[in-house]
């Protein structure tokens, strides 16, 4: 899995220009047009969570673990609904962002949740985040799958029969290299290279195989309820991201910030090169990388 270091690599450096482009609670993971690429970037990702909280019944009263939070924008939702959320993250700027604007948030890694941390709930989200629990090593020792069976058994732990969750992560698609094949030397226009460059971008990460993993590794616990396959919606929003280099007002001063590091630090320059070239985008458009929204529900026993 990702470590806190690795993800704070990327989410803590770039913080302020997130949340400047995207708003205070920065909702940039993957948004939800359904086909419909006339709405704007902050539309489909209402439609998002409008989506994540219709399908996991939250209301008044609802609690909500929301497991790679971010910025809150799914906590914010589920408050505005009446619910209470508990948000986790390994970013020490998100965490900070989202408790300045009186979110429930927590420093903490999955791994360390039992259901005597928080209590139970009534639904739990991934938003963007299960694409981060296996790294690059951890797939080549084969402990993947135990990996996914183990995060799959905490959430059914959390919730009652009948409860909820919503999962939304990226998988390789079916043009994806083999992984002793990525590298940065390979060809530049080479999806081994692609690959490489958004390795640098989320450092600690492995993507799932596929559905097919993910529900055998659920196991007969859980019941997948819908599958909403994102990948043309994921290309749509990486092109609504060109904002993100749109340096103006306040982003100026938190571009020149970084201008040390992005000079001294290699691996922070390839993070900036990876995005600004659009090797994600690149990835979708070549089927290199998938997409996947799924609702599932806790059989009763």
């Amino acid at each position: 899995m990702a470590t806190r270091a690795q993800i704070e690599a990327t989410y803590n450096d770039l913080d302020e220009l997130f949340r400047s482009t995207f708003g205070e609670h920065g909702d940039f993971s993957g948004a939800m047009y359904n086909g419909d690429f006339s709405l704007s970037l902050e539309q489909a990702q209402a439609a998002k969570r409008d989506f994540i909280v219709e399908q996991l019944r939250i209301g008044p009263g609802s609690r909500v673990l929301d497991i790679g939070c971010g910025w809150g924008p799914v906590l914010k939702e589920v408050e505005r609904r009446g619910g209470h959320g508990v948000g986790l993250t390994l970013s020490s700027r998100q965490a900070e962002a989202c408790r300045r604007h009186g979110l429930d948030v927590h420093l903490l890694d999955w791994k360390e949740v039992t259901p005597a941390t928080f209590g139970r709930f009534d639904a739990v989200v991934s938003v963007g985040s299960f694409e981060h629990y296996c790294s690059k090593e951890e797939y080549l020792a084969g402990e993947q799958g135990a990996i996914y069976r183990r995060f799959f058994r905490l959430c059914s732990d959390l919730l009652p029969p009948g409860g909820r969750m919503y999962l939304q992560t990226m998988l390789w698609g079916r043009n994806a290299p083999a992984c002793d094949r990525v590298s940065l030397k390979a060809p530049k226009d080479s999806a081994e290279y692609l690959v490489a460059m958004v390795s640098r971008f989320y450092p600690g990460s492995w993507l799932p195989e596929s559905v097919d993993q993910l529900v055998a590794c659920a196991g007969p616990e859980w019941v997948f309820l819908s599958f909403n396959n994102g990948r043309l919606d994921y290309i749509q929003t990486l092109d609504h991201w060109q904002g993100f280099w749109d340096f103006r007002g306040r982003k100026i001063w938190s571009a020149l910030k970084l201008a040390p590091k992005f000079v001294l630090d290699g691996e922070f320059r390839d993070r900036i090169r990876s995005a600004f070239r659009g090797c994600h985008r690149e990835c979708f458009v070549r089927e290199i990388m998938d997409h996947q929204r799924m609702v599932l529900e806790k059989r009763a026993p």
